[in-house]
């Protein structure tokens, strides 16, 4: 009797979900989500032009070419990530966004940083604002790491790889920047020296890091 229960409980269910409207699949899907794509809504076997009715009634606004939210979405860093996720998947969170995400220093940035292959093409987004750098090699693939966000698998660079980084930009974001990242996490023990010196070697940054690495092992 249990298993019929719960078997008819589940028809019910199923029965409710294809009844559901492509437009209200979609906007389950913003709402989980943070934010849906083309791509999202032809994985659910929904026809786009539900999201041109959408956006005419003002369910839905269009933030980059085949991206979409419900309006007056709450906005926080980690959604604002989430959404450059969805719109180029193989890009890497860096420097001044990898700093705030692993919440070392003091550098708020309005843009998100992001890293992407010398050869690939940059996202076209109308939010959120991208500073867009290229990297080749070991310096694009080493250190990369993968976090959740509303649903959304979001590469981030190591913290280690994150120095190293900052190093390597430092006539573009200050040299300060980088020492107080590598004083900060070194005091809350989130890279060992082995790890520093890995990726200080991969970001050619190696003798310009050795004093301060030196100081810190003192």
């Amino acid at each position: 009797m249990w298993r019929f229960v719960g078997t008819y409980e589940y028809l019910l269910t199923f029965r409710h979900m294809m009844k559901m409207s492509g437009c209200a699949l979609i906007l389950q899907l913003a709402r989980r989500y943070g934010s849906v794509t083309r791509r999202d809504v032809v994985g659910a076997n929904i026809h786009t032009q539900a999201l041109s009715r959408l956006v005419r009634v003002g369910q839905l606004e269009r933030i980059a070419p085949g991206q979409y939210r419900i309006p007056d979405t709450m906005i926080t860093e980690r959604h604002s990530l989430a959404v450059v996720a969805a719109a180029a998947p193989r890009s890497v969170v860096c420097l001044l966004s990898a700093l705030s995400f692993h919440q070392i220093g003091t550098q708020l940035p309005y843009a998100v940083w992001i890293a992407i292959d010398r050869r690939a093409r940059p996202p076209a987004l109308d939010y959120p604002p991208l500073t867009v750098v290229r990297f080749g090699g070991l310096a694009f693939t080493e250190g990369v790491e993968t976090h959740q966000a509303e649903g959304r698998s979001i590469r981030v660079y190591s913290v280690a790889k994150t120095i190293a980084d900052l190093f390597k930009y430092r006539n573009k974001l200050g040299l300060e920047v980088a020492i107080e990242a590598l004083r900060d996490s070194w005091h809350t023990r989130q890279f060992t020296m082995a790890e520093i010196l890995r990726y200080a070697r991969v970001c050619r940054v190696e003798r310009i890091m050795t004093p301060y690495l030196e100081v810190l092992a003192s």
